[in-house]
């Protein structure tokens, strides 16, 4: 132990904000000494659930035997060549099987990096080379990333883009649909051709981008009618669809990618999180044609599908068959969506319950009114969940969003748990 910690929360964290710049923000005032499954334990030995599963990092739970396995075997094996400098087959297996994940039935290629907001740099890079075209259009509530061209993308300024701007050109926003706060499928499209129409000429867009259920956002989900109206105009126009996939990407969803669940298929699809198991690594899949785009050389990176997140994606992979996690993840939704729907009944505060597989959130008002988010109760709602042994997570454009991201891997029994400690927050927290 480094001189000066006693070895607890507090003594840590004093040691923390000497060290570590404010702008890394903090959710919860604990240090973490170990964990399993759904479960971790702080540096003074105290039980907590998971709930938030590192921000939808650990759909296999935290150190999955098969994740550690395969990890441990690689670092015997090799630990990095740089793909672009000597190859290896991990990556080109791994790429093998999202292509054949991915929806659409024309081929796919794949290309994997480091972070999600790599797999959005390139996305974009690859559809402007595809197209020859510069613009993007991506939506309000939209997150995709913390460099500087997705924070462009990203549509919430707080605290994402407080005092970084100024932001890449050529993006522009449209409304994302969102019927609970006033927006309906028509104004969203209605607002796309206001974009095309009022601030950059079609021909000059190379894709849209969004996510099939936002994160950051507040977990609201992209209806269908919506996707098939935004992929008719950019169909009509030569643009491309771009699916942000970062956070609703391996399994949460109910299938692998939720664009699957879409009756219209995007040219490009961004993934990382879950993917490696709480590994590094991200990707971009998308059609053999548009992947092509780039010349040699133009993609890449030092890091980017580096073969020890190689290793932890194929045994995530092999999780998700052998345990049957997609089912998993649509029996997890279903029983989120029942306890909180619960709770919701006695506390008229939660105005909604809404979820995609087991991408669950719940939205606070004051007195259930929509009109007036509470952000107060949000934030105490989740403390007294920490105080309790419950790890829960905030999101949402006016922080009144509590999401869930629990591992598939949890047992009915310890999701149960995690629903009774957050109905007695919602019986004590006023």
């Amino acid at each position: 132990m480094n001189q000066g910690s006693d070895g607890t929360n507090a003594g840590l964290m004093a040691r923390r904000h000497a060290a570590v710049p404010r702008g890394v923000g903090q959710a919860h005032q604990i240090f973490i000494q170990r964990a399993v499954n759904a479960e971790l334990w702080d540096v003074e030995g105290r039980r907590y659930i998971d709930f938030a599963g590192g921000i939808a990092v650990l759909n296999t739970g935290h150190c999955h035997p098969g994740v550690i396995a395969a990890v441990k075997a690689q670092l015997d094996l090799y630990t990095h060549t740089c793909f672009q400098v000597v190859a290896y087959e991990p990556y080109v297996e791994l790429a093998e099987r999202l292509n054949a994940l991915a929806p659409g039935v024309q081929p796919k290629k794949t290309l994997f990096l480091s972070t999600g907001a790599e797999a959005i740099e390139n996305a974009v890079k690859i559809a402007r080379a595809h197209t020859r075209r510069s613009g993007i259009i991506a939506f309000s509530g939209g997150y995709h990333g913390r460099t500087l061209l997705t924070l462009g993308l990203t549509g919430k300024v707080a605290p994402y883009k407080t005092g970084f701007g100024p932001f890449p050109g050529e993006v522009f926003h449209a409304l994302f649909p969102n019927p609970l706060h006033g927006v309906s499928i028509e104004d969203a499209l209605a607002s796309v051709e206001s974009v095309l129409k009022n601030d950059i000429e079609p021909d000059r867009v190379a894709a849209f981008i969004v996510e099939p259920v936002q994160g950051e956002g507040g977990f609201y989900i992209a209806p269908p009618a919506f996707v098939e109206g935004l992929k008719a105009i950019a169909d009509r126009h030569g643009i491309l669809l771009i699916a942000d996939e970062v956070q609703t990407g391996a399994g949460r969803t109910g299938t692998w990618f939720a664009c699957e669940q879409w009756s219209v298929a995007p040219d490009l699809i961004a993934t990382a999180k879950s993917l490696a198991g709480g590994f590094p690594i991200s990707g971009v899949i998308g059609r053999a044609d548009v992947m092509d785009a780039p010349g040699p050389g133009g993609l890449g990176g030092t890091y980017a599908g580096s073969p020890i997140g190689c290793a932890a994606a194929l045994a995530v992979l092999k999780a998700f068959e052998d345990e049957k996690l997609l089912e998993r993840s649509k029996a997890v939704g279903a029983r989120l969506v029942a306890g909180l729907s619960a709770i919701a009944k006695r506390h008229p505060a939660i105005g909604d319950v809404r979820g995609l597989g087991a991408m669950v959130a719940i939205e606070l008002f004051e007195d259930g009114d929509a009109q007036h988010p509470d952000a107060e109760l949000t934030r105490n709602v989740i403390a007294e969940a920490a105080r309790r042994g419950l790890i829960l997570l905030s999101c949402g454009t006016y922080g009144n969003v509590i999401r869930v991201l629990v591992p598939l891997t949890a047992s009915d029994a310890l999701i149960d748990e995690g629903l009774a400690v957050m109905a007695a927050c919602f019986d004590t927290v006023r």
